[in-house]
């Protein structure tokens, strides 16, 4: 009787909301820095909005803008397909092959991607004519460097190999994260290490190659504006050479500055649902695991 006469007495207690005042007043001092920051930016007449709107959508960025997509996604795709051969090299047994693969995460890692776009700039430097032919024997056809590694070609040479470094990387830590027993089981219906990895362990990796893969491609993006320093038009030397001969240099700043938030919004959109489409499985697995779990302790 007196159990339940207590708890009567505490479900009748008045339930009193936690107060949050050191949030609010975050929110309060957050929401007026943001006031603050607006107004500067509406009444400041140096911000030049109007140059902004007219330069926005002029051919000249727009053309820069698709030389920097252009740069992005070809740089991007062999970054992958080159990581993802390096990053298995990684995994080998043979201490050769993994050694080669480790020395060359080493020196593109170690290195910065500036410095390597140089490099690949000046390379007629070192090797003006590049000769395909037998080694030590006739050579079958020559080529000027500068006619072959175009500012283009440096810059795809450039931001792939360097991208190549790092999605090794994250291609090693994918495919560890599967568990062994997986390509255990796969090898013990017949099938090869080509198809075990192709068919059974990257699918399994996705849920953890997809967020930083995706954060690899925005800071790509954004990388490629370094490419300006081999005079190649991309988004930012597209707006250089602009405000070299107008000297509006902050409205162009942000013509470039808009265009690469909007194309890093896209990005980040894709990327969001591809995430929530890998996760899906990731945590139906996850969920299958701790029902077999749950139903063995039982046992």
């Amino acid at each position: 009787m007196t159990t339940s006469t207590n708890e009567t007495a505490r479900t009748s207690l008045p339930i009193a909301r936690q107060r949050h005042i050191g949030r609010w007043i975050v929110v309060l001092v957050l929401l007026a820095i943001g006031g603050l920051v607006a107004y500067s930016m509406v009444t400041n007449p140096r911000f030049g909005w109007p140059i902004v709107a007219e330069w926005f959508a002029s051919p000249r960025i727009l053309a820069g803008l698709v030389n920097t997509l252009q740069l992005t996604g070809i740089s991007m795709v062999i970054g992958v397909v080159l990581g993802g051969v390096v990053g298995v090299m990684r995994l080998s047994n043979n201490p050769i092959i993994a050694g080669a693969a480790w020395a060359y995460i080493w020196f593109f890692r170690g290195t910065p991607v500036f410095v390597q776009l140089l490099f690949w700039g000046s390379i007629s430097a070192l090797y003006p004519v590049i000769v395909l032919g037998v080694p030590f024997g006739p050579s079958f056809l020559e080529f000027s460097a500068n006619d072959v590694i175009t500012p283009f070609g440096a810059a795809i040479l450039g931001l792939a190999l360097n991208e190549a470094a790092y999605m090794a990387e994250i291609v090693r830590a994918g495919v560890k994260s599967v568990d062994e027993g997986q390509r255990e089981a796969a090898a013990a219906l017949g099938m090869g290490r080509a198809r075990i990895m192709w068919r059974v362990v990257l699918p399994q990796a996705m849920p953890v190659l997809i967020p930083p893969t995706g954060n690899e491609l925005i800071g790509l993006l954004k990388t490629s504006s370094m490419v300006a320093v081999l005079a190649f038009p991309e988004l930012l030397y597209s707006a250089q050479l602009i405000y070299s001969v107008n000297y509006q240099t902050i409205p162009l700043l942000i013509v470039a500055s808009a265009w690469y938030l909007i194309v890093t919004t896209v990005l980040s959109v894709g990327q969001y649902f591809l995430e929530r489409h890998y996760g899906r499985s990731f945590n139906a697995r996850v969920s299958r695991k701790a029902i077999s779990a749950k139903i063995g302790s039982a046992a």
